[in-house]
């Protein structure tokens, strides 16, 4: 019989040498034994590690219906997941080479890219993107929910001039910093891709554009648009369908291997 709620959560801090400082991560743990995969599940602008354990209470019953271990770091207030200047901003590096061995070592989780997903929400759902298109060596499965796909209509938003420049002085690091000019970077049939937004998302008009540029160039992926806002009304549903897809991720990589 299934029980509600029987995931466990860790609270654990993650000490990243890149920058010097602990980083706060929650862990949601399925009740069952012998778990093989990890799913990186990332927070938006503003946000912090505790926001999808917090906002939606289905998360745990997921974790336990599916069977794979949610890691959600802390990715700062701001840094959009990218390594910057600043030494206190280096969270690809974080995520790419410290947070994905100190699980791998803590859980006794599967070690191979097919054990790998990441998705996330608005600012972690570009984070989840850029990071997998550009270390497919790590990640075989990747999402996006409301995220943040292309930054450059947005410059004076979320503190992104503060981390990469002006916009209208800085194009080309700001090109190399948003993930719809990172699609060149995707091998076909490399990342299976699931993207979804709300159709009344102030960024429904950016994710249509990169699910039409994927189609452009025959890069496979799941596109999928609901009624909703940027909110976590949206999030508590959409997170849903997300897992359902990684779960049959993850379920195909293990019949192959």
């Amino acid at each position: 019989m299934f029980t509600a709620h029987a995931a466990k959560v860790d609270t654990v801090s993650v000490f990243s040498a890149r920058m010097q400082k602990a980083v706060k991560t929650v862990v949601v743990l399925p009740e069952q034994q012998q778990i093989q995969s990890v799913l990186y599940l990332l927070h938006g602008y503003s946000g912090n590690y505790s926001n999808w354990v917090n906002n939606v209470s289905s998360l745990k019953d997921l974790v336990d219906q599916y069977g794979y271990v949610v890691v959600c770091p802390d990715g700062g207030f701001d840094s959009w997941y990218w390594d910057t200047t600043d030494d206190n901003y280096k969270y690809e590096t974080f995520i790419t080479k410290e947070l994905i061995p100190f699980i791998e070592d803590r859980y006794t989780v599967g070690n191979q890219r097919v054990n790998r997903g990441i998705t996330g929400l608005s600012m972690g759902g570009h984070g989840a993107l850029y990071l997998a298109f550009r270390h497919q060596d790590l990640f075989a499965f990747a999402g996006s929910t409301s995220g943040g796909v292309d930054i450059r209509p947005f410059p004076e938003n979320w503190n992104m001039k503060q981390r990469l420049g002006t916009y209208h002085e800085n194009k080309k690091v700001w090109d190399d910093h948003t993930v719809i000019e990172l699609t060149h970077l995707v091998q076909a049939g490399n990342l299976q891709l699931f993207i979804d937004c709300g159709t009344d998302d102030f960024f429904f008009a950016v994710n249509n554009k990169l699910h039409e540029k994927l189609d452009y160039l025959r890069i496979p992926h799941v596109y999928l648009t609901m009624p909703g806002k940027h909110d976590w009304n949206y999030w508590s549903q959409s997170i849903a369908y997300q897992m359902a897809f990684f779960e049959q991720c993850f379920l195909s990589a293990s019949k192959i291997n």
